[in-house]
């Protein structure tokens, strides 16, 4: 008999611990925010002292391969006895707690004040143990809210994704782009897909390459260039007959290893210009292993937005490549 009562007894504790998990997920707010926006709820004495200096340092560091300098996130200081209500909701939040029993760590978690949501919490007795903990993760940190700003920018393009049988035909491919784009060119394995923009053009090229195209004792860099300014020459033109992009010679392109779509991927961040024009802006590329149909599969990103601040657009491009799945 004790044994039923205490079997039923357990039953009914773990349907109400189903059940609270169940209405804490109900519960949960939506999260809101720009994209690439992050709260930092911190203390004003601490935000004006070394630690906020160090968390401007790692999170407002500049974005590789942009042609001026652009932070990573816009930062928003909070203190935390104003941090409730809306201000709880924003979708990336990095907390930092200072006190005499905080022990020197840093805590990841997810839909804690908001649903999606990315918290970090920072903890230690001293600036110099919060500032320590920073340097050794900042990596994992910027990947982490980094990797939550590319879900947010996936499913707002989700929303309105535009239709390409002709992509998935040609290159056996998919990718998530948004319905504001359209085919600028379509020639067999090589497509320009292009969106209007208030100051110019976003601008997504994918196409396939042999599986030997890069060869392993020679330079990456300079090999990705020649391809880069081959595909410009035939497929990309400018503005005048004769001129076409090209990689930029005045900056070495940043490289990078990386998996996309669980594919061993190489990814170049650089600036494009155009030959015997006035033409320029960010790049990023990746190119991507495709062992099972012998081929390396290229998408490609670049933004032409001359006076204004290309972060943002980069960002974009980097969630749509990001999408791809390969057959």
């Amino acid at each position: 008999m004790r044994k039923i009562l205490f079997l039923l007894s357990a039953i009914l504790v773990l349907n109400s611990c189903n059940n609270d998990k169940k209405t804490a997920q109900v519960i949960l707010p939506e999260s809101s925010g720009n994209i690439n926006n992050l709260s930092v709820v911190i203390k004003n004495e601490l935000w004006q002292g070394g630690v906020g200096e160090a968390i401007r340092d790692v999170l407002a560091a500049p974005v590789d391969g942009l042609p001026q300098d652009e932070p990573l996130f816009s930062l928003s200081q909070i203190p935390p006895q104003v941090f409730s209500g809306f201000a709880t909701k924003n979708r990336t939040v990095l907390k930092i707690e200072k006190g005499e029993h905080k022990s020197p760590e840093v805590k990841f978690a997810k839909n804690v004040f908001a649903l999606p949501q990315k918290v970090v919490l920072i903890t230690g007795q001293t600036d110099a143990e919060i500032i320590a903990e920073l340097e050794a993760n900042k990596d994992k940190i910027i990947d982490a809210f980094k990797n939550e700003e590319i879900k947010e920018k996936q499913r707002r393009i989700n929303l309105s994704p535009l239709k390409i049988d002709q992509l998935e035909e040609a290159l056996s491919l998919k990718m998530k782009v948004p319905s504001a784009y359209r085919i600028a060119k379509n020639e067999g394995k090589f497509f320009w897909l292009r969106k209007d923009i208030t100051t110019g053009t976003q601008n997504i090229m994918i196409y396939e390459l042999p599986l030997q195209a890069l060869k392993q004792d020679d330079s990456l860099v300079s090999q990705i260039i020649k391809i880069r300014d081959s595909i410009g020459q035939v497929h990309i033109p400018g503005p005048t007959e004769g001129t076409y992009m090209i990689t930029e010679q005045a900056y070495a392109p940043y490289l990078f290893h990386t998996t996309i779509n669980d594919k061993p991927t190489i990814e170049t961040k650089g600036i494009w210009d155009v030959k015997n024009a006035f033409m320029s802006g960010p790049f990023l590329n990746y190119i991507i292993t495709d062992k099972a149909n012998n081929r390396l599969v290229v998408v490609e990103g670049f933004t032409f937005a001359p006076s204004v601040e290309k972060r943002d657009y980069v960002f974009e491009l980097d969630a749509i490549l990001k999408s791809i799945k390969l057959d």
